[in-house]
């Protein structure tokens, strides 16, 4: 599977807590190419409501680099390090990571989830069941939608409407319109 364009791919970094937008500003003087996902919630304190901003994914930033650049951010103060995947920089699929940037672009009421959503794929690897493959289930409770960065094991979820409409992709790559 192709993961870049040209010699660039996407890499997650960790930051240190609470230096996402400190880190993306460092990114960005060095010239690197960089996403860092936000979004603005309504906090409510004892005397007062205030919209802020905040990152979606709590100490990760993503970049588009080469090697040299990844090399480069990691020598920046915010940055903490880069995920790894089996003893490599974890690299993350081009589509995967335009799926979720295009997920999140617009303004829509959004969470995330650390860990396993239903209908996630998933290998058991201990107990009984061990190397079984299965689908974690449950019945719906609402209509929502989400997005993966399975690197991160992080899934963002959005509320739908209950005018959206779907299409729904079978396994064959075939679309199917859902109405709901």
């Amino acid at each position: 599977m192709e993961t870049s364009i040209g010699n660039k791919c996407w890499f997650a970094l960790y930051t240190k807590p609470r230096q996402e937008f400190k880190a993306e500003l460092q990114l960005k003087a060095s010239g690197i190419e960089v996403y860092l996902p936000k979004i603005t919630r309504l906090k409510q304190w004892s005397d007062r409501k205030k919209k802020v901003t905040e990152p979606l994914i709590n100490s990760y930033i993503f970049i588009r680099s080469s090697e040299k650049e990844r090399l480069l951010a990691l020598e920046e103060e915010a940055i903490v390090r880069c995920v790894f995947d089996c003893g490599r920089p974890a690299k993350i699929p081009d589509d995967q990571m335009q799926n979720f940037i295009d997920f999140i672009k617009d303004e829509e009421d959004y969470f995330v989830i650390n860990g396993i959503v239903k209908g996630a794929k998933v290998l058991i690897k201990d107990g009984p069941f061990t190397g079984v493959t299965g689908i974690v289930r449950e019945e719906p409770c609402g209509k929502t939608v989400a997005v993966s960065i399975e690197l991160l094991n992080r899934t963002v979820v959005a509320r739908l409407s209950e005018t959206a409409k779907l299409e729904l992709l079978s396994p064959n790559k075939e679309t199917h319109a859902v109405t709901n």
